[in-house]
């Protein structure tokens, strides 16, 4: 991955990142620059792997998801296998939208998204108490959003 020094691609990026619908000529006025250096940096961006996507950023609510949940799991043994079985079930649940190994007394952290409490305690039931060799599970429920955006939202197809 490309390390950006330049003020120049910063100021793309932080463009970029509040709205990744600007025309190369908005991006070019923004970072100072002419629009064929400015498509050309932000290609170099996007091929280094600095830049790793676009999309809209959709609100959970509106999706029908009242209920944003941050689970600690721990799991019996941290040996590849049984890591990799579980991560593999865990990144198959839709509702789930953040997904982090951490460090502390949890092995795993997960951000998941529910329509209600009733489909939460489904989801904690049906699926995560049943994760491969999970011994331990810790629920914490987001009471108010300051920062940050969930990606990878499931969208109802019905």
């Amino acid at each position: 991955m490309q390390q950006v020094t330049d003020k120049a691609d910063r100021l793309l990026l932080r463009a970029l990142q509040d709205n990744a619908r600007l025309t190369s000529g908005e991006l070019a006025q923004m970072a100072h620059l002419s629009q064929s250096p400015t498509w050309r940096r932000v290609k170099q961006l996007e091929e280094a792997g600095t830049i790793k996507g676009y999309h809209a950023a959709l609100d959970r609510r509106a999706l029908g998801y009242s209920v944003l949940a941050f689970v600690l799991i721990g799991i019996d043994h941290q040996n590849e296998a049984s890591s990799q079985a579980f991560v593999e079930a865990v990144s198959e649940i839709p509702e789930v939208v953040q997904f982090h190994a951490i460090s502390g007394q949890a092995d795993f952290l997960v951000g998941l998204v529910a329509r209600d409490l009733d489909h939460y305690s489904e989801l904690l039931q049906r699926k995560l108490h049943r994760l491969p060799g999970v011994r331990q599970v810790q629920s914490h429920f987001s009471l108010q959003e300051f920062k940050g955006q969930m990606a990878d939202l499931p969208v109802p197809l019905e």
